[in-house]
């Protein structure tokens, strides 16, 4: 699949979203976007390694990282940034194990350098990255689930030197996506098995544990609802609670899909919607209260195209996908 990423913004018109540009400059697949949390910058990771533009001008930023022939296809990435300053990086792992790091250089705005780069345990894919800044001393605490079924919390410090803070191993569980709680503890949902998680943030031992109505292709949290939804796999997304008996409040329905492949789906516009992928060439835009469509946004030029990847930007209003 190639590159097409689609920017859409909140609209003061009769549509709540309108569209704002495309971008075609990436020719391999894409497994990952993210916006910046300044809403400034994008990254785009997938088989042709990682891209960075600043949206305004919609121009590449030059990276130091051209390794992706030899640590693997990108395939998960995140923005981050500490409490000691409002700096921007760029944290993503690979299908060979590899977790990189990249930052601004400090002489030219323009580029980003790579300051870390580790591959973790036994090489195996890392599936889901999440980032939470722990102190005022300026330090990340990242963590990372990988194929292999472990989680792992680590921490970048101010030198940008890596630590452990631990790892565990799941017993049935694949981690598809990993969630800090505001107490830095973790939550795990499952890959397409249904089970949720959550982890204390010291030694990474299980305090809460629920099996959903539903598969889970791919999930996001909003903490301060005290909500989750995940990708059914079915019939679209699914909303649970997070302190629930793993009922569903309700479902947002899409078209049915004519193929079983994770989409992302995320919350937007401060947990007020939720928006989704489809393998109908559409992103859809739900009311979280009601489940009603508020909108459905064209992405792909035909019917059959898949939005498997996609980034909401909680700064500007934004969505991006491809």
């Amino acid at each position: 699949m190639s590159f097409l990423p689609t920017f859409f913004n909140k609209s003061a018109q009769l549509q709540r979203y309108k569209l704002l540009t495309r971008l075609t400059t990436y020719s391999g697949s894409v497994y990952a976007l993210a916006i910046s949390n300044d809403g400034n910058l994008l990254a785009c990771a997938g088989t042709e390694g990682i891209k960075i533009w600043d949206i305004k001008s919609q121009k590449e930023l030059t990276s130091s990282s051209h390794h992706h022939e030899s640590r693997g296809t990108v395939s998960c990435a995140i923005w981050s940034t500490t409490r000691k300053t409002a700096a921007e990086t760029l944290c993503y792992g690979t299908g060979l194990g590899y977790i990189i790091f990249l930052r601004h250089s400090l002489t030219n705005q323009k580029t980003f350098q790579e300051i870390c780069a580790r591959r973790l345990g036994s090489g195996f894919e890392i599936t889901c990255l999440s980032w939470h800044s722990t102190s005022s001393e300026g330090n990340l605490r990242i963590a990372v689930g990988t194929r292999d079924k472990i989680v792992q919390v680590l921490t970048l410090n101010a030198s940008s030197q890596l630590q452990s803070v631990f790892a565990v191993r799941l017993e049935n569980m694949v981690p598809k996506s990993v969630v800090f709680a505001d107490n830095r503890d973790v939550y795990v949902f499952g890959l397409y098995d249904g089970n949720f998680m959550k982890l204390k943030d010291e030694d990474g031992s299980v305090v809460q544990e629920m099996s959903c109505k539903s598969v889970i292709g791919h999930a996001a949290v909003h903490s301060k609802r005290g909500v989750f939804v995940v990708d059914n796999a079915a019939d679209g997304f699914t909303l649970y609670r997070l302190d629930g008996d793993g009922e569903p409040v309700r479902t947002f329905a899409t078209a049915v899909p004519s193929m079983s492949l994770p989409k992302q789906v995320a919350f937007g516009e401060e947990g007020k919607v939720v928006v989704g992928g489809s393998d109908n060439g559409l992103v859809y835009v739900f009311n979280r209260k009601t489940g009603q469509i508020l909108e459905t946004l064209h992405h792909a030029d035909t019917d059959s195209g898949l939005v498997q990847t996609i980034s909401v930007s909680v700064k500007i209003g934004w969505k991006e996908c491809d």
